[in-house]
């Protein structure tokens, strides 16, 4: 299960802070899984084969620091073993383009990394970052909720490719911790 964290609605679309619905879709839209449809767990899901290997794809209709309410549940309806869990999400304390690869860890100040430590009760399960840099104006919340300038779209593109392949490789059976190696 590969879930993407942001806000569900029109107006939060291509925002820093739906980094991991961009991820998400792209791997669906990249191997044809077709659309997503809704879970009874807050969520959106499309399920599908990628190398092989059957995965879930899951976008959270709750608010983005509620994330929790639906990962949760959907762990435990599925009796998910934490290691086949892949949360992607978005970072501030990285420039625009870094990704990087954990195994555990506290939520970092991401709201809905709180929410999802708080609903599985650990702080251990797999995350892929992707940085969307201090705001240089304004205020954080502004930031998180605003779109990629032109000059740093590229280097965002960039990074989610990155973070599609290291998903790709974790899929194919990769160990999480050797990815981080690899792509850290």
């Amino acid at each position: 299960m590969i879930v993407g964290l942001g806000n569900i609605g029109s107006r939060y679309d291509e925002t820093r802070h739906n980094t991991g619905f961009m991820v998400v879709d792209q791997l669906a839209l990249d191997y044809h899984l077709g659309a997503f449809t809704h879970l009874k767990q807050e969520a959106v899901a499309v399920s599908g084969v990628i190398n092989g290997e059957k995965v879930m794809l899951v976008k959270p209709t709750t608010f983005m620091n509620d994330s929790g309410r639906a990962v949760g549940p959907l762990v435990d309806y599925y009796n998910l073993d934490l290691k086949d869990l892949v949360v992607v999400n978005d970072d501030l304390d990285m420039p625009v383009g870094k990704v990087r690869l954990k195994t555990h860890g506290a939520s970092g100040g991401h709201n809905g990394l709180k929410s999802i430590i708080s609903a599985l009760g650990t702080k251990n399960f797999n995350r892929v970052k992707l940085g969307i840099d201090h705001p240089q104006h304004g205020t954080v919340v502004s930031h998180v909720l605003g779109k990629f300038t032109k000059e740093e779209r590229p280097k965002f593109d960039d990074a989610v490719e990155q973070a599609e392949h290291a998903l790709e490789d974790w899929i194919n059976g990769e160990d999480f911790a050797k990815l981080m190696n690899d792509y850290n």
